[in-house]
């Protein structure tokens, strides 16, 4: 069973944060514009002292600024989301002598390092990841009723027959509340469904087939000819793929257009703020987030992401698992400082195999 780490508030009896002052704030006076001096939110828990008592930040992201709303409750806003009149916190120091403490000690673990020096202590193709695959079928179990996982993908998760239909097992059987994509993600999986290729190669034999390089551009012309995708896959018949079963489901996916997009599809959003603002309706609830071999998309979700949430009273961690057969991906990932990521290097097919397989055991 699946054992969710507690988490250890910090001590605020202490002196220091019983004399730090309550946090300073200031107006709004342009929409969009905050104050000079505004504080820049992370991924981590943060504290503010506000009315003489220390408030956690709620559903943070990083990069973006806290606002105190009239009632006191706190807000994460983005920039261009900012309206006049608001009251947002100011300050660049965040050691709690500004009435801003940043805390990323909550989850630590009292396991000590046995060795200041060892070997094989990173990451990479020559490291075993069969804990890491058993901490994340537990995960999933766990958060499968208890939580909120989103998976990232990228359209390799969906050019092989047996890995789109793990992704079709996992999202019939509850194990992913939300899908995160772009054009290309829909437009192949349903390839898959209407023609049997993706970018014109059978999804089973890997085979080229005469003329399959129209096949995207046909599906794409398909769906928008139906009107989008939830009425495609009922005018076509539509039985399998990963966008059935988040329709038959009732799974949402979040589709964010690109320049380099065919098309692009109907359910495809090319509008920038709208679709970080779609995205962040489920990074704010995620528990577990899943990326796979999509660098991007990866870094948008993980961005948009805490490093924490807080269900039902309870501070705890999220998850971030991060799947590439690149390791340079992985490592520039980590080095970007916006997760908390566990990184697996591995092939997206043979992961998904892997996974599914371990989770029908």
């Amino acid at each position: 069973m699946f054992r969710l780490p507690k988490y250890s508030p910090p001590d605020f009896s202490q002196e220091r944060f019983r004399n730090a002052p309550d946090v300073r704030t200031e107006k709004v006076e342009s929409k969009g514009i905050a104050p000079d001096t505004y504080h820049a939110t992370s991924m981590y828990p943060e504290y503010f002292k506000i009315n003489g008592k220390w408030v956690l930040l709620p559903e943070t992201r990083m990069d973006c600024v806290p606002v105190i709303h009239p009632d006191g409750s706190l807000e994460v806003r983005e920039f261009r989301r900012l309206e006049l009149g608001d009251t947002v916190i100011c300050g660049r120091t965040d050691d709690g002598s500004e009435g801003i403490f940043l805390y990323n000690e909550g989850f630590f673990s009292d396991e000590a390092e046995i060795d200041a020096f060892a070997f094989r202590k990173g990451r990479s193709r020559e490291t075993s990841f069969d804990k890491d695959y058993e901490t994340l079928v537990k995960l999933l179990r766990h958060d499968k009723e208890k939580g909120h996982i989103v998976w990232v993908l990228g359209p390799a998760a969906i050019f092989n027959s047996a890995s789109r239909d793990a992704m079709s097992y996992l999202v019939d059987h509850g194990y992913a509340h939300a899908i995160f994509g772009g054009n290309a993600v829909a437009t192949h999986d349903l390839e898959g469904a209407l023609f049997g290729t993706a970018l014109g190669q059978n999804i089973k034999t890997r085979e080229n087939v005469h003329n399959g390089h129209y096949h995207h551009l046909d599906a794409i012309n398909l769906i928008n000819k139906a009107g989008g995708i939830a009425p495609a896959i009922e005018a076509y018949n539509i039985d399998n793929g990963l966008m059935h079963a988040c329709v038959k489901n009732n799974v949402p996916f979040v589709l964010a257009g690109s320049i380099r997009d065919d098309g692009p599809m109907l359910d495809v959003n090319d509008n920038m703020s709208s679709v970080q603002d779609d995205m962040r309706v489920h990074t704010k609830k995620a528990t577990t987030i899943v990326c796979l071999a999509s660098q991007l998309h990866t870094i948008a979700a993980g961005n948009l992401t805490p490093s924490y949430i807080e269900v039902d009273g309870e501070v705890r961690p999220v998850y971030i698992y991060a799947v590439d057969i690149s390791e340079f991906v992985l490592n520039k990932l980590r080095d970007r400082g916006t997760l908390e990521v566990t990184t697996i290097v591995a092939n997206i097919n043979d992961f998904l195999y892997k996974l599914t397989d371990k989770l029908k055991g």
